[in-house]
């Protein structure tokens, strides 16, 4: 039997005239979120501003959630600032043009390719190694950055935009911080024609990373018609073809770089801060990691296959996406018809979920604020509930990059520490909800040689 969710059969917290919750939601979203758990429970109505919405928190309710998303429920539009990043790439389509365009993305991203491209993180992971010396002190958050940058701009875009990583990651940080701030504020309800202060420095920032992605396609069509080929993301992109033969537009292939670019590293290098700034706070995970270093991996630099080989730094990396999922929001709309959890929902309804939440429920998760990577063992010693997990989204539209991500995150991880003890001090930095979870300052660190470097 399928009960009917209507106004006013659940309770959720009161708000603002015209604007809802919107207030509580733009002042800290992630303690927003928590609390509308906590003091409300399962299935929270709310407002964000005049749009009528749901939190649901109960692992098989996101689980259906995100297994409805393009038969049940749309992806919501999330604003103009969003659209104005991503375009219509893959992570925005709907539809058929979604389908379409899956189809040509994910092949790129197969595990096959993912192994050809561990070669280059391990060699840029190595280089900023070897640059790093004993007893200096270092803004994490930048090194972190700094490396991932270099292997997306190199794996998506070959050799030709060499140089240009830290323009790109200038203008890729501009739009991170703006689309976040739109997303959490009145902002986020106005036309597209309204120019603010944050929407002109977020069309600079878009400008910027048009102009270089241009050229390097423009780059990337000239060597194909030269008969030259080459092993980069955005090759394979340009040689893909749909079931009528027809490859990606120019606006199209802008719009899979970008989204591209984001999921190669804004994910893996916020993870990694996280992670050496949670190593730091456990000897007994690092002392751990170390073993295991030596053991697996001796004087020698890491392999793809080695990352099979490496249980525990990839539960540092999972456990590490636990606590700080950059990812850490997703909402769908519910069509006519939609139901969650045998409940049916009104048309029109926005449905969220929330990563950081959820990861965080000691229901799921015992100790949840604890960092334990045992917590992810064959045999856990502690009550774990691996649905509650979903860092990279999940159903049709699960994250395409995860397991670059995940590989890209091990390797980098057992590249470094292998070599260094990243001792970040025992304070965790404050998170900034923007597109993805960063830290909202610089991460300081001072870097301790290892006894088997």
């Amino acid at each position: 039997m399928t009960a009917t969710l209507e106004p006013g059969t659940l309770t959720g917290p009161r708000g603002w005239p015209l604007l809802g919750n919107l207030p509580a939601f733009a002042r800290d979203p992630l303690a927003f979120f928590e609390d509308l758990r906590d003091r409300h429970g399962d299935w929270v109505p709310w407002s964000l501003g005049p749009r009528r919405a749901l939190l649901v928190s109960r692992p098989e309710h996101v689980t259906e959630l995100l297994a409805g998303v393009e038969h049940s429920f749309d992806p919501m539009d999330l604003g103009w600032a969003f659209r104005h990043l991503l375009g219509e790439g893959v992570v925005v389509a709907t539809g058929e043009d979604w389908r379409r365009k899956r189809a040509l993305v994910q092949p790129v991203v197969r595990p096959r390719q993912v192994k050809a491209y561990a070669a280059t993180m391990v060699e840029y992971a190595a280089r900023l190694a070897e640059s790093w010396e004993d007893g200096r002190r270092v803004d994490v958050l930048r090194e972190m950055a700094g490396l991932t940058q270099r292997i997306a701009v190199r794996t998506l875009f070959g050799s030709e935009a060499a140089g240009q990583e830290e323009a790109i990651g200038r203008a890729m940080g501009v739009a991170q911080r703006e689309l976040g701030a739109e997303a959490r504020g009145l902002t986020l309800f106005l036309p597209p024609w309204v120019t603010t202060p944050g929407r002109h420095r977020l069309r600079g920032a878009v400008h910027r990373l048009d102009q270089e992605i241009e050229r390097v396609i423009a780059e990337h069509r000239a060597a194909a018609a030269a008969g030259e080929e080459r092993d980069d993301l955005l090759s394979r992109l340009l040689a893909a073809r749909d079931d009528t033969g027809a490859p990606l537009s120019a606006r199209e292939l802008r719009d899979e770089a970008i989204t591209l670019y984001i999921g190669g590293h804004e994910t893996t290098s916020t993870t990694l801060v996280w992670a050496w700034q949670l190593l730091s706070r456990s000897p007994g995970a690092r002392a751990r990691l170390d073993a295991e270093l030596d053991s697996v991996l001796g004087d020698r630099l890491p392999t793809f296959e080695d990352h099979a080989r490496l249980p525990w730094t990839q539960q540092i990396v999972r456990e590490s996406l636990r606590l700080y999922p950059p990812i850490w929001l997703i909402s769908a709309t519910a069509r006519e018809g939609a139901s969650l959890g045998g409940r049916a929902l009104p048309t029109g309804t926005a449905v969220w979920c929330s990563q950081w939440s959820v990861h965080r429920d000691p229901r799921w998760f015992e100790d949840p604020l604890a960092f334990r990577p045992e917590r992810w063992d064959p045999d856990p010693p502690l009550r774990t509930v691996e649905q509650a997990w979903f860092p990279f989204g999940g159903g049709p539209r699960a994250c395409l990059g995860a397991r670059f991500a995940l590989v890209e995150a091990v390797l980098l991880l057992a590249v470094l520490a292998r070599r260094f003890h990243v001792d970040t001090g025992p304070g965790l930095a404050r998170p900034f909800p923007g597109l993805t979870l960063q830290p909202a300052d610089p991460v300081p660190a001072t870097l301790r040689r290892t006894g088997t470097a």
